[in-house]
């Protein structure tokens, strides 16, 4: 199984892996399923709004519910995020690759993109995935032993992808 997950410190800096990677991986004409995340920052709110580009051409679904300035908590709009996976999951078949931009709150509680990244497994495709500090561990758990920790550098990571389709073709 090629399974892989980069981490870093720092709102965004993920984010802005993997979509890196995903544009590289694009460029070089690999088929790409999977999410990419973009945060818009606005000026009169605390918290930013988050799109999801659904790969390799999108659309772009906003998976944030704007609650006011003042508003605390999670502010994920979880039908915004199915409708995501249902998309992903209809690209799975034609694809070289999975990139899932974080293993969040919602993955960490077995939803959102799990069933997905399960699905891409048992296919045998590569799947790359962003997680973010807090849901380490559970990433962990669920992935097992199977999960390498990749640098944190664009052409690293590109180059596990890479890697890891070519063999899948081999």
């Amino acid at each position: 199984m090629k399974l892989a997950y980069v981490t870093l410190q720092g709102r965004g800096r993920t984010d802005a892996l993997i979509a890196a990677v995903a544009d590289r991986l694009q460029a070089d004409g690999l088929r790409l399923a999977g999410t990419v995340q973009s945060n818009i920052e606005r000026p009169d709110r605390r918290k930013c709004d988050m799109d999801l580009i659904l790969l390799p051409h999108g659309p772009v679904i906003r998976i944030s519910e704007d609650r006011g300035d003042l508003a605390r908590g999670c502010m994920l709009d979880s039908g915004a995020l199915e409708q995501s996976v249902m998309t992903v999951q209809q690209r799975l078949s034609g694809a070289d690759i999975l990139i899932v931009n974080k293993f969040g709150k919602r993955e960490a509680e077995g939803k959102g993109l799990v069933p997905v990244i399960g699905d891409a497994v048992d296919l045998g495709l590569p799947v790359l995935v962003g997680v973010n500090g807090l849901n380490l561990a559970a990433f962990l758990a669920f992935a097992g032993e199977e999960a390498t920790a990749l640098p944190t550098d664009v052409a690293s990571v590109v180059q596990w992808c890479r890697h890891s389709v070519v063999a899948l073709t081999a």
